[in-house]
């Protein structure tokens, strides 16, 4: 509506289009009288006491479609308040039939146990002008009302049918909705209402990939919603899917090419186009913005809108769209569900074809345009963009290869495959099914669509031959190949960095075989992003209050594992600094801890209560500590407890508190360690505690206090240099760090550091030597010097304590050569314990290289160099620390 217009003028210009070109919005006219403005914000009275439900609902809305019709063409109502309104009185048609269902068999009854769960456009508050609802009847065999001795199946039933007369019978007034429920599980032989618990079976079992999509626009509409969203709750993992089936998407884009194809005389641009199903239509926009929901939706709760333009805008938000495509199809949906509405109110008519002739005309007057060229010159640029937006999902893979040995032998030379009989080789065993994840029909079909793409990646590997004989060994030890392939035709960007990692990283190759659907986790360019902090990773890792403790523990063990496999790959792909991807694993780690721990206190504390006036403490020592882990560190821990140990818990098996703490403590490290059906988790170390081995797994702070003031060893100090509180209140974590720094700063044993520092140096180059020519750790100069030397000058001097060593470095008397030393070192060590496990000089020069990358040099030569340098650096800081002592010591010799 134009600034200068009023509403009354818009309004009469409105009614004049609709009498003119509209029967149907003519007839409404006649009927109702002339309206103001006032017919726009009029309420609807849905249910009257002196007037029988279906006759109130059928003039309401009969005066909805008048409303709503003026509302929009005056342009008062743009799309989102049309199809809200229509929305929400289907919504308030379906809840009052329901109920007037269930009260008319049993009315002394509350009306429980029966719900609808809206699907499509009205799941998403999206109805058209004349559209039909698909809502699924769901029902309580426990709570719904009954008669005397009827079964609950046949109640439900018989209250469906009587929800479906009163919403689709027609008199003089014309009729409410019409209702489809051929949405429902297996409609060709099951009841129209199904028990809920029948349903949940059906949808983790045996539901089909569309269903999938339709549920993404899901929500309990009318009846019992309490009901209704217990049920969409349990459901959730079908639809949401962490590790996507890439074959749902492909079947979802052979079905608008199904549809394109059997409605194929809407599928040119024109008079008689289809504005639904057409090429370019309006389900394009929406299976556009599914596709990419079902695709992300399982890792980012953003997503999972029912609102196409809502999703679109979403998508584009996260970036997993471009904001440009967004845009264009959110454009492209207000005019073509503009103009499906005026097509629909020509004669109220579920259709969505523009009309021929004259009748195209009409509409084209209806909606304020001179003529239907007018209306199809406006709406041609809109389906022009749509479809060349969604033909990029349905684009065709590329042609298959070759079974012919002789053309496949020449079309892998071509590529640039120079060895080809091992290709030819392993492709022929691969097709042959030689391994179990290759034999059923549906992985030999997805191996063929993908193999023209991967023989093209293999062939610009590094070395090719060592490349193919990694994905072979990965297929053989692979339980099932099929959603690999689908990801990968899916995303072919996904198979350089595959071939990346079966190239470069052994340890992840390994990981990737036991669990194929880390690859998911690589999907877009958010699995390359920073790691966030400890509270978010927590609030990701944690489920909801009441949850099963197993699931708990394998939902972590999902995340923890598609986290380190990122970030690993991310050093492979040289996105991050293996500085900040050592943060990332110990942050990680740290909110594993922080959700596994918590589960298990309130596990364990169902059975034995909590001790009053006490909590459970968990300190990281060593790495995590230090907040730098690699893929392969464990953790190691000390577990304590604050108050008094001689209290006893509150629960039905009561227990004194020491074997209260060292019990949960037990639990605690299972939590932690033990692999469940989603894997392992972290390999735990607690000989770090009072006493080692020999003393409990748990004691308080008052003994943990008394043991670092008077018996513990100078390697236990040196320890406790790192440590650092990751579980517990932050009171309880205030009084362990200010016991920490009381010890480290003086009250303690008084011993010769240096000597008890030295002699445990050489014990440690006596039983664990290096395991490789780079192994930065172990080899005289490596991060073992390094951390000596640090911890015993913090010792010596009293100060720079810090669990972080570069930060420590910074504040000690230390050569300042010492921190860019221990930077190389670090990044060498979390890089090779990816790519050269065995701190072997690696094969590969492209290998080679990426080391090199990681360390921030240029080349191989310049690694070596480096590393030798920083050795260097390391033994000469090692050396100044202890010369006075040596000095001594050879005095005294003297």
């Amino acid at each position: 509506m134009s600034s200068g217009k009023t509403l009354d003028h818009a309004l009469a210009d409105a009614t004049a289009r609709a009498r003119s070109c509209s029967n149907f919005l003519a007839n409404l006219l006649d009927r109702e009288g002339e309206f103001s403005g006032d017919i726009l914000t009029a309420p609807l009275n849905v249910a009257a006491d002196d007037v029988p439900t279906g006759k109130a609902l059928r003039v309401a809305r009969r005066r909805l479609a008048l409303q709503v019709a003026l509302g929009d063409l005056a342009g008062v109502f743009d799309l989102t308040e049309v199809t809200h309104r229509l929305t929400d009185f289907a919504d308030r048609a379906l809840d009052l039939a329901i109920r007037t269902a269930i009260r008319e068999r049993t009315p002394d009854a509350d009306p429980a146990g029966f719900v609808a769960i809206a699907l499509g456009k009205q799941g998403s508050r999206e109805l058209n002008y004349s559209s039909d609802i698909d809502p699924i009847f769901l029902f309580d065999p426990h709570t719904l009302p009954t008669r005397k001795n009827e079964e609950p199946v046949d109640a439900a039933v018989r209250i469906g049918r009587r929800v479906i007369e009163l919403l689709q019978a027609r008199d003089a007034d014309g009729y409410v909705l019409r209702v489809d429920l051929r949405l429902r599980p297996t409609p060709e032989v099951t009841p129209i209402a199904v028990p809920i618990d029948a349903a949940i079976v059906y949808y983790e079992s045996q539901a089909l990939p569309w269903e999938r999509a339709a549920f993404i626009r899901a929500r309990p509409a009318a009846g019992d919603l309490a009901l209704g969203r217990s049920f969409l709750e349990a459901i959730g993992p079908f639809i949401w899917r962490r590790s996507l089936d890439f074959g749902a998407i492909g079947e979802i884009v052979e079905i608008t090419r199904r549809i394109r194809d059997h409605h194929s005389q809407g599928q040119t641009f024109g008079p008689g186009y289809d504005l639904k199903r057409g090429r370019g239509g309006i389900r394009e926009i929406e299976f556009f913005a599914q596709i990419h929901q079902l695709i992300h939706g399982g890792r980012d709760p953003a997503l999972r809108v029912g609102d196409t333009r809502a999703a679109l805008a979403a998508l584009a938000a996260s970036g997993r769209i471009e904001a440009c495509d967004a845009a264009a199809l959110s454009e492209a949906y207000v005019v073509l569900r503009t103009a499906e509405h005026r097509v629909q109110m020509i004669d109220d008519r579920q259709t969505h074809s523009l009309p021929t002739g004259d009748a195209l005309d009409r509409v084209a007057r209806l909606d304020g345009r001179a003529d239907g060229e007018a209306l199809l010159a406006h709406l041609l640029p809109h389906v022009t963009r749509v479809a060349e937006i969604f033909d990029r999902l349905a684009a065709p893979g590329a042609a298959a290869l070759s079974t012919d040995p002789d053309t496949l032998a020449a079309h892998l030379s071509h590529a640039g495959l120079n060895d080809t009989a091992v290709a030819l080789t392993r492709i022929a065993s691969w097709r042959a099914a030689r391994y179990p994840a290759l034999r059923s029909a549906a992985a030999q079909s997805a191996l063929e669509a993908v193999l023209p793409g991967l023989i093209g990646t293999l062939a610009e590997a590094p070395e090719p031959k060592a490349a193919l004989n990694r994905l072979d060994r990965l297929f053989e030890r692979l339980p099932s190949a099929v959603n690999i392939f689908r990801l990968l035709e899916a995303r072919p960007a996904l198979s350089v960095l595959l071939v990346q990692l079966l190239s470069h990283a052994p340890t992840l190759a390994e990981e990737l075989a036991r669990r194929p659907d880390l690859l998911d986790g690589l999907i877009d360019a958010s699995a390359f992003d920073a790691v966030p902090g400890v509270s978010e990773l927590a609030a990701e890792m944690r489920l909801k209050t009441g949850t099963d403790y197993q699931a708990q523990l394998d939902h972590v063990r999902r995340i923890v594992a598609d986290r380190r496999f990122a970030l690993g790959a991310q050093i492979i792909a040289g996105a991050s600094d293996p500085l900040a991807v050592a943060s990332g694993y110990s942050r990680v780690a740290e909110a594993a801890i922080e959700v596994l721990a918590t589960a298990a206190v309130d596990e364990f504390s169902r059975a034995h209560g909590h001790v009053p006036g006490s909590e459970f403490v968990i300190l990281a020592l060593g790495r995590l500590g230090g907040g730098a882990l690699t893929q392969a560190s464990d953790l190691d821990l000390v577990y304590l407890f604050t108050g008094d140990f001689a209290g006893e818990s509150d629960g039905p098996k009561p227990l004194g508190a020491t074997l209260y703490y060292n019990r949960l403590a037990q639990r605690v490290t299972a939590a932690l360690s033990v692999p469940t059906a989603a894997g392992p988790l972290y390999p735990i170390d607690t000989r770090l505690r009072p006493s080692g081995n020999q003393g409990p797994l748990a004691v308080n702070f008052e003994s943990f206090a008394r043991y670092q003031r008077e018996n513990a060893w100078t390697w236990e100090h040196m320890a406790l240099t790192r440590a650092r509180p990751v579980f517990g209140s932050p009171a309880a974590r205030e009084e362990l760090q200010a016991i920490i720094d009381d010890v480290l700063g003086g009250n303690r044993p008084e011993r010769n550091v240096i000597d008890d520092a030295l002699r445990m140096r050489a014990d440690m180059a006596a039983h664990k030597p290096p395991a490789g020519p780079l192994d930065a750790k172990l080899l005289p100069g490596g991060l073992v010097d390094l951390e000596f030397a640090v911890h015993v000058r913090q010792l010596q001097t009293r100060r720079g304590f810090d669990p972080h060593l570069g930060r420590a470095i910074a504040a000690l008397d230390l050569p300042p050569s010492l921190g860019p030393a221990h930077d190389l070192l670090t990044r060498m060590i979390v890089t090779l314990r990816l790519v050269a496990p065995d701190a072997a000089e690696p094969d590969l020069p492209a290998t080679r290289a990426l080391i090199a990358r990681a360390l921030r040099l240029e080349d191989w030569s310049a690694v070596r160099a480096a590393l030798d340098s920083a050795r260097q650096e390391v033994t000469a800081a090692w050396k100044g620390v202890t010369y006075g002592h040596a000095a001594r010591r050879e005095g005294d010799g003297a």
